[in-house]
């Protein structure tokens, strides 16, 4: 059964001030999701998800509707605050999604084997890609799973703290857990530094973060459907809480439920947080068209 690629692209880009899933960085306008799916594309994938919300739709899809070629399925999938499941309640007042563990919920009606997930404002590289798709293609049904890690300090905005899921990796390359962690930055010492619970924590260079480039199948949504449930039921009522994959992996992991193999991750990484972040968006992609790893324009025939 041939990979399928999940796109989280609902996020409304509050740091960003904008729609960054759809902003152009190429030489002809091609954003981040472009690239993403070029790579994927040459990679192997013949199957792509997007999840977005039903205020850019229109949006979106004149963006990249026309793009695919005719042997690429393409799904779209919403994620809305008010898509819980029956019999759940939460704060009327919210008007934030519920965070990527319940985006991917979204997919399961239209998700039937393995599949990858990325985000959309990140720039993963192609060898990526292909790891990713290698193995998911000899992935089977079961609680195997496997994520692409980055180095920290590879990961880091010039600009403002970031947020990144924090591995600790085993001997054998598997991960041993995650940790979510917001606010990370470099500090006036050039550490890499957060703070949790009033107290600042530090992260050395080289420390394995999740970018939310996985590897996963069907297994993991009855997982994510008993465990949303439980989340409702205890944080409902914030307004700002949410319900993350990196979370409901590292629970696995910790219970031996799953076991989760770290791919090492392209040499080259970038992403959009900040809209500081643009200009130096366009010079790497004008680099790599310069090397010769992407054309001119990605989509022309």
């Amino acid at each position: 059964m041939k990979p399928a690629l999940v796109i989280l692209a609902a996020g409304m880009g509050s740091r960003y001030g904008g729609l960054k899933q759809i902003a152009g960085f190429g030489p002809s306008g091609e954003t981040l999701v472009d690239y993403s799916l070029y790579n994927a594309i040459n990679a192997g994938f013949k199957h792509f998800v997007f999840i977005i919300k039903k205020a850019i739709e229109k949006d979106f899809k004149e963006t990249f509707g026309n793009k695919f070629p005719k042997d690429v399925k393409v799904d779209y999938v919403f994620q809305e605050v008010d898509k819980v499941p029956e019999g759940t309640s939460y704060n009327s007042k919210r008007d934030r999604p519920w965070g990527t563990g319940h985006a991917l919920l979204m997919t399961e009606d239209v998700i039937d084997g393995p599949f990858g997930v990325i985000n959309a404002d990140d720039y993963y590289g192609p060898e990526s890609f292909v790891s990713l798709y290698n193995f998911l293609a000899k992935s089977e049904n079961t609680p195997d799973y496997c994520m692409v890690g980055y180095k920290i300090e590879d990961t880091l905005s010039k600009f403002g703290p970031v947020s990144r899921g924090v591995c600790k990796k085993g001997e054998k390359g598997q991960l041993v857990e995650i940790h979510e962690r917001k606010h990370i930055e470099r500090n006036d010492k050039g550490e890499i530094a957060f703070e949790l619970d009033g107290k600042v924590s530090h992260i050395s260079e080289g420390t394995p973060v999740s970018l939310n480039i996985w590897g996963l199948n069907t297994s993991i949504f009855p997982v994510l459907n008993k465990n949303f449930v439980e989340f409702l039921d205890k944080k409902g009522n914030d307004l700002k809480e949410e319900f993350y994959i990196p979370i409901e992996v590292n629970e696995l992991v910790k219970n031996k439920l799953a076991q989760v193999e770290i791919l090492e991750g392209s040499s080259e990484w970038f992403g959009v947080t900040y809209k500081e972040d643009d200009e130096i968006v366009r010079d790497r992609i004008k680099s790599l068209v310069s090397q010769g790893v992407y054309p001119e324009n990605l989509w022309k025939n």
